[in-house]
């Protein structure tokens, strides 16, 4: 089994155990991310929770007195735990892709990239923002970004969909039209 595959399997457990428990979720993530910050910011901490010769029940110890000294919750101190236990620490910044991958789809959220030439002014980005809202029925997180390559328009990635109104598409679809007209 792939990092990826068993990262995602226990993004999907902690969920679900976080949403049976009735835990707050945002705080099942904060949790996570303070654990996985730890974890790849402290090379001591990492290189003894990954050492093959350290026996895993030492390793679920530590990760164990971690957890309780950090005021983690049971679901996530469980979590930490197990993996510990069965090695698989090194899975957790993947897991946590995931697992905020499942939350924000769990909460209907989405997040979108808009690219424009130049900067939208708040109020425009905020209408964006709704009108994307509306197309995919999702609370949306916006970024925006600039790229003078767009000429005009915008481009916008909704999740794995990408809208592009800008000028430069349209010049590339002109051109491709007359060109096919020869």
């Amino acid at each position: 089994m792939t990092n990826r595959t068993a990262a995602t399997r226990y993004a999907r457990a902690l969920l679900d155990v976080a949403l049976q428990e009735k835990a707050d979720l945002n705080r099942v993530e904060d949790e996570l991310v303070a654990f996985v910050d730890l974890f790849t910011s402290n090379d001591t901490i990492k290189k003894v929770l990954l050492n093959p010769a350290v026996p895993a029940p030492r390793k679920g110890a530590a990760v164990e007195q971690i957890a309780a000294q950090a005021g983690a919750s049971d679901v996530v101190r469980k979590l930490l735990v197990l993996l510990a236990q069965r090695d698989r620490l090194v899975v957790l910044p993947e897991l946590l892709a995931a697992f905020r991958s499942r939350l924000m789809d769990h909460q209907k959220v989405v997040r979108a990239e808009v690219t424009t030439a130049v900067p939208l002014e708040p109020a425009r980005a905020q209408g964006i923002e709704r009108r994307l809202a509306e197309v995919t029925g999702r609370r949306v997180i916006l970024t925006t970004t600039v790229d003078p390559a767009v000429v005009g328009g915008m481009v916008a990635r909704v999740g794995g969909t990408v809208y592009d109104g800008s000028v430069t598409m349209q010049l590339q679809k002109m051109k491709a039209r007359l060109a096919a007209g020869l």
